[in-house]
């Protein structure tokens, strides 16, 4: 880069940073999640407005290429801090209902897909068709694990029963889901499987066996000098470590034919448990603030490059209500069936359905892979954008009528818990 482009670089990663958090911080002041505002944002930079005048004028040809990398960064980071959250407790405790409950939250929404998707192929056919009917599927499947997260925080159900319910079926669910994406990935680099993709189970090993066991001996030294700048240094030397294991892990997986998202996710699922906790206390919260504020901005700025809603005519809204009408309603019906199969009470079963029908900032990583891999044309790229977003906003508007705070907090106690939610076995109770 020259210095023109290195001071549009920065000039157009303030007017992204900016954007991503006014619109943000509206949104939690509206009482709706951060990323709905952020996702807004890459969408009102993009072509949406002015015939793609603004995008031209702000983010130039030349400094597009950083952009991307810059967002790769972030989702690299994030995908990271997804597997290290499920690896730090999402799974625990809850039994086999929390299997039942993420099987129907999964499998339904994807037969729903993949049937909406045969509708949708077009001029594809054969492989290209059955790989696209599948990742729609699949992209219809997602829940967004960290955005539940934050909207059990905010509305404090994240030490309710059904709070901890919500986040173990998400948990399993997201698995799942990942676990297919990265086939259906692999499956699409030609007529042929890449031999190197039969490299994943033995890293998987390799991030079991020898680097979940070395980083967890890293987190455990103890600090030379308690109370002075020891413990720093250690926690310095983690980061580092962390950091390197990040890198090669994301370019380990991409090498293999799978997209580097994957690599990231892994290395957190295999955090050993001891060292999450460390790790989370010493620098996590610096790593995920960052990434929130300067790193991920940048990427739903790169995926609203892609979507373009200036256009759309009668048509385009009626295949986004047809989208939206599936997507909820596999979510809901799938969670819910399920619940109630499991003996959940009625409002109980349908809350659980609205929460993990959140689909976020994971369901726009998807989407954006999709796109990147050639599964998705540009006009139903922007379509799905607006579902993830719609999709997001669900559970804060509804949540208040169908489990408002005051049952939340009777909820909360031991007596009103064994009347209200009778599960089938006491361990599937958080």
């Amino acid at each position: 880069m020259d210095g023109g482009t290195v001071v549009a670089f920065l000039l157009a990663l303030v007017v992204i940073v900016v954007v991503a958090r006014l619109l943000g911080l509206l949104c939690r002041r509206l009482g709706q999640p951060e990323v709905i505002g952020e996702i807004a944002g890459g969408i009102l930079l993009g072509p949406t407005l002015f015939h793609g005048a603004l995008t031209r004028e702000l983010f130039p040809a030349d400094i597009r290429p950083a952009l991307t990398a810059l967002s790769t960064v972030g989702i690299c980071v994030f995908m990271f801090l997804v597997g290290l959250h499920l690896a730090d407790g999402g799974l625990r405790g809850q039994g086999r209902i929390a299997v039942v409950l993420s099987l129907g939250s999964t499998v339904v929404p994807f037969v729903a897909g993949t049937v909406l998707a045969i509708g949708l192929v077009g001029d594809r056919s054969g492989r290209s068709a059955i790989l696209f009917c599948l990742y729609v599927g699949i992209a219809m499947s997602i829940t967004a694990f960290p955005v539940l997260a934050r909207i059990l925080t905010d509305r404090d159900l994240i030490d309710t029963p059904i709070g901890g319910l919500a986040l173990a079926t998400a948990a399993v669910g997201d698995v799942l889901a990942w676990s297919m994406l990265a086939v259906l990935v692999a499956f699409s680099h030609g007529d042929t499987l890449p031999w190197r993709v039969l490299l994943v189970l033995p890293f998987v090993g390799l991030l079991t066996g020898v680097v979940r066991p070395l980083l967890a001996k890293l987190a455990a030294r103890p600090p030379a000098v308690r109370g002075t700048g020891a413990r720093a240094i250690v926690g310095g030397g983690l980061l580092v470590a962390i950091a390197a294991a990040l890198a090669l892990s994301s370019y380990a997986t991409a090498w293999m034919g799978l997209h580097n998202i994957f690599g990231a996710f892994l290395l957190g699922a295999v955090m050993p448990r001891e060292g999450a906790v460390a790790l989370r206390a010493r620098v996590l919260p610096w790593v995920e603030r960052i990434d929130r504020i300067v790193l991920l901005p940048p990427f739903f700025v790169v995926a609203g490059f892609s979507v373009d809603l200036s256009g759309m005519d009668g048509r385009a809204f009626g295949l986004l209500l047809v989208i939206l009408l599936v997507a909820n309603c596999g979510k809901l019906f799938g969670a819910f069936g399920a619940a109630r199969l499991s003996r959940m009470p009625v409002r109980h079963s349908a809350t659980l359905a609205l929460l993990v029908n959140t689909r976020g900032l994971t369901e726009l990583i998807v989407l954006a892979v999709g796109l990147q891999i050639g599964l998705l044309d540009q006009r139903l790229y922007s379509l799905m954008v607006v579902m993830a977003v719609v999709t997001t906003l669900t559970p804060g508007l509804l949540l208040p009528f169908v489990y408002p705070r005051w049952r939340a907090r009777r909820d909360r106690e031991p007596r009103a818990v064994a009347e209200s939610a009778p599960l089938p076995n006491k361990e599937s109770m958080p």
